[in-house]
């Protein structure tokens, strides 16, 4: 079967490797959409994500849907639609009971943050253990369905927040994750979603999932004190400086994009001043199953996933994903015919 691997910085390939025998407890998926995630580009572009750098090859993603090829248990017939939740939890802690994405040494597919690295899905046959198979509802695409995993941290974020219904809203940065968390605010009955992003082309995407307002970072000012819920998805410091100054007083920030390692100038005086809550959020728990839900009522999200390419042109897809500007999610095809992404297609 082919497979996509990461060897190091700038160094992916695609390699011909076994048909996985599925191991008790565990069902053989045949791959038929992987999203490219930021963590992916990170291996592809520097050979590591943080901290965590390739020390063997790797086959990356961790967003994959696909159809059940066999269940030796028999419970999940061959042809079964199905999305994988990619968390395997670590070490319990007491007093985070319900908080496994946070337990140390858990395990997450496609990473090097362990050795042996958790191998990942974007291969033509994946066997996860059958605990981590969703499947998915009658007429729900496969190529809208792959957003279930990032989603599922659009709504992790939500759900840190303390929920936005009612609430005016202000989502920083228009990647993927920041239009999902925007398109699933609306769902979900923000009084109104507005989205900052450095250029034009992710804001025009903003509009199609159902931004209210848009804001150019280097153009427009943010009212300050004008969000009562700040969700900041770029993971720039200058970002959470501008997203603290429009929090409203008594405000939550939630940081969900991934902060660089090293130490950074940021502004926290109306962090202070506003008593405004600045929480963290870190993958998710059990959102997929909303976000799958979600994904099935809400056409409109498959605007999100702007390019599919076929598993022979992988590296072409991730210098794609790497060009913000001209795409949002990016996915790769294994097994489903070309068709008009995430709005209606194959399932």
């Amino acid at each position: 079967m082919t497979a996509v691997v990461a060897h190091g910085a700038g160094d992916m390939r695609l390699e011909q490797r076994p048909i996985p025998e599925p191991a008790p407890g565990e069902v053989l998926v045949r791959v038929a959409y992987v999203g490219v995630c930021g963590s992916d580009l990170g291996y592809y572009r520097a050979g590591r994500v943080g901290a965590f750098a390739i020390r063997e090859p790797l086959v990356v993603g961790h967003e994959v849907v696909g159809r059940v090829e066999t269940d030796p248990s028999g419970t999940l017939a061959a042809g079964t639609a199905v999305a994988v939740h990619p968390a395997t939890p670590g070490e319990h802690l007491p007093g985070l009971d319900g908080r496994p994405n946070i337990w140390p040494q858990s395990r997450y597919l496609g990473s090097a943050a362990t050795l042996p690295h958790t191998q990942g899905a974007m291969s033509q046959f994946f066997s996860p253990r059958a605990d981590q198979l969703r499947v998915l509802p009658d007429g729900l695409p496969l190529d809208r369905a792959v957003l279930a995993e990032p989603l599922g941290v659009a709504l992790h974020a939500i759900n840190r927040a303390g929920g936005v219904g009612g609430r005016r809203l202000l989502v920083s940065g228009a990647g993927p994750v920041g239009l999902l968390v925007a398109g699933a605010a609306k769902a979900l009955g923000a009084r109104h979603v507005a989205v900052v992003d450095l250029f034009d082309e992710p804001l025009a995407r903003a509009r199609q999932v159902g931004a209210d307002e848009v804001f150019r970072s280097d153009r427009d000012a943010l009212p300050t004190g004008g969000f009562e819920t700040v969700i900041e998805c770029s993971g720039a410091p200058a970002a959470l400086t501008a997203a603290l100054d429009a929090a409203a007083w008594g405000a939550t920030v939630v940081q969900v994009g991934i902060l660089p390692g090293d130490a950074r100038p940021v502004a926290l005086a109306p962090l202070i001043a506003r008593e405004i809550d600045l929480r963290g959020s870190f993958r998710f728990i059990d959102e997929i199953d909303h976000a799958i839900t979600l994904l099935a009522e809400n056409p409109s999200l498959g605007h999100v996933i702007t390019d599919v390419f076929d598993a022979r042109d992988a590296v072409a897809a991730f210098d794609r994903a790497s060009d913000s500007r001209a795409s949002a999610k990016v996915a790769v095809r294994f097994d489903t015919p070309a068709s008009k992404p995430g709005v209606g297609g194959q399932a």
